[in-house]
């Protein structure tokens, strides 16, 4: 399916050194943000305070917010847990407070906006589960990082891997270093978005590739830049299509989802957007750089052009 279909190659390798060189600025200022200012974490990494609230009716969640945030209490998070009656509140770690004041405290809160607001449970969660969660989250995110690795050095080859995956380190630590910069707070569902825009990244590093190789089996005569930007021209109503429907459906959790999805749906939103960029600019020019060649991707010969036994002659995205 093709929205549009172009008729010349774009040079896009033409500027990759230009478009590299703006990552690479993007990429340290991201390092710089992380190294310097730090992750604002939330609750489940810092430790705190979970409370369980039930209603006698659904409640107001951004009421339940503002008499919250009425104590002074920053970085809050509340929603809805099993029945749209019941609220889960995290609380951060107050100094000089402990768990059961605390809990007391908002609950005062709570009974003043809403007298039938009754705790169900209460639960201090200690630095030590905290350390745990954000272990956890270093393994999954190495565990993505080399199953990628993996997979693409035996469907493709060794500089394909080495490229994809620079390109996608390259989305994640942009995404944290926004996170850093504006200190917006980063939690499991962040985690999760960010191991989401990995494999996410990647999918489309895996079509321009297949794309590449299609290539060289099926132009004989062109050089490695040539069948590069053929590749990604070829492949861009693909992209306009699949990238354009999920940004649609990620700015609407953005922008209806509440501040439950906020964060999780900007880090998806700055991932889906650099995940393009990366594929097309970084992935395909490290792949460039590193010497991809027809003979790294074709074994046993190669098909001359419009060899009507090639299997992928003619094939479109």
């Amino acid at each position: 399916m093709e929205f549009f279909k172009i008729r010349r190659d774009i040079p896009f390798m033409r500027h990759a050194l230009v478009f590299n060189l703006v990552s690479l600025v993007t990429f340290l200022a991201a390092v710089f943000f992380l190294f310097t200012r730090g992750l604002h974490l939330s609750v489940e990494f810092t430790g705190g305070t979970l409370m369980e609230v039930s209603y006698a009716q659904a409640p107001d969640l951004n009421r339940v917010r503002q008499a919250v945030a009425s104590l002074g209490l920053q970085d809050v998070q509340v929603q809805n847990f099993g029945t749209a009656r019941d609220v889960l509140i995290r609380l951060p770690v107050q100094k000089g407070v402990s768990s059961a004041q605390q809990s007391e405290h908002v609950m005062s809160a709570l009974k003043s906006a809403d007298a039938t607001a009754a705790m169900r449970r209460t639960e201090f969660v200690g630095p030590q589960v905290g350390d745990e969660l954000a272990t956890d989250g270093l393994k999954a995110l190495a565990s993505v990082v080399i199953g990628i690795m993996l997979y693409l050095a035996i469907r493709f080859e060794w500089k394909f891997a080495v490229a994809a995956i620079i390109a996608n380190l390259h989305d994640v630590i942009i995404i944290l270093g926004f996170f850093a910069f504006f200190q917006w707070e980063f939690s499991l569902p962040v985690l999760a978005a960010v191991l989401a825009v990995l494999g996410y990244s990647v999918n489309e590093s895996v079509v321009i590739f297949d794309r590449i190789r299609e290539n060289f089996r099926r132009y004989r005569k062109m050089n490695t830049v040539q069948i590069i930007d053929s590749s990604i021209t070829s492949t861009i109503s693909r992209t306009i299509i699949t990238h354009g429907c999920t940004q649609l459906m990620v700015l609407s959790m953005l922008l209806f989802g509440g501040a439950t999805l906020h964060y999780f749906a900007l880090a998806l939103t700055i991932g889906i957007l650099f995940g393009i960029y990366s594929s097309v600019f970084v992935a395909a020019a490290i792949a460039m750089w590193l010497g991809i060649q027809r003979d790294d991707l074709i074994k046993g010969g190669v098909k001359r052009d419009g060899d009507p036994n090639d299997p992928n002659a003619g094939a479109t995205v």
